[in-house]
């Protein structure tokens, strides 16, 4: 209902006159659907601008596959590459899958963790979001197996070659880490594996960052 001059007048001088309690309730009461609705939208406006002032480009999809790292090499693997490759670690980023855990057999207490980290190596895959692989023996096995793995003498830059012979694999796909200077002290009590996916569109990063962890080796 339209309301008269008058109306509106007395309501204005009647809000004048009340507490302020009663003018927090009665602006609750009356307009707390379009307040709520207003905030919802800053809310939604401020956390999308922040996403894309925060946003930082993957520059390599890195994965830890049944293999706990510390977060000393952690930081050497993901942000210590990023310096050393001249970008600004503000704006780019290593991805990393971390903790994964695939068994061909795995006992029962860790069947439906191995489960769920199978699929989300499967879909990281099949979304080209994985290029580098740091993993134990049996995750190693179970990959070539599979052919998830390039033969890394088919990576576009072979200048690293003569370096990266004496570990190769038996299969040509893997690299024996043990000997390269950031492993050699990090405590793993077996041999740490590196492979390259297959279908990773992100192959000069891939050589980049294999030179970055052979540097010195």
């Amino acid at each position: 209902m339209k309301l008269t001059p008058q109306e509106r007048a007395a309501r204005r001088d009647s809000f004048r006159r009340m507490s302020a309690a009663d003018k927090f309730d009665h602006i609750y009461t009356y307009y707390k659907l379009p307040i709520l609705l207003l905030v919802t939208a800053l809310a939604f406006v401020g956390y999308t601008v922040y996403r894309q002032v925060t946003k930082k480009d993957v520059v390599l999809y890195a994965a830890y596959l049944n293999i706990s790292v510390g977060d000393d090499l952690n930081a050497q693997l993901s942000e210590g590459f990023i310096t050393a490759a001249g970008l600004n670690p503000k704006k780019n980023e290593v991805y990393l899958y971390q903790t994964l855990y695939i068994s061909d057999d795995p006992a029962q207490e860790y069947l439906q963790y191995a489960y769920a980290s199978n699929l989300k190596l499967l879909a990281a895959i099949s979304a080209e979001q994985l290029d580098v692989v740091l993993m134990n023996r049996e995750a190693y096995d179970r990959l070539s197996r599979n052919g998830y793995l390039l033969e890394l003498p088919d990576l576009p830059d072979n200048s690293l070659y003569s370096v990266l012979e004496p570990r190769l694999t038996e299969n040509w796909d893997a690299l024996d880490l043990s000997g390269f200077p950031l492993f050699q002290s990090a405590g793993f009590s077996d041999t740490v594996y590196l492979g390259v996916i297959r279908n990773s569109p992100r192959l000069p990063a891939v050589m980049q960052y294999t030179a970055y962890l052979a540097d010195g080796a």
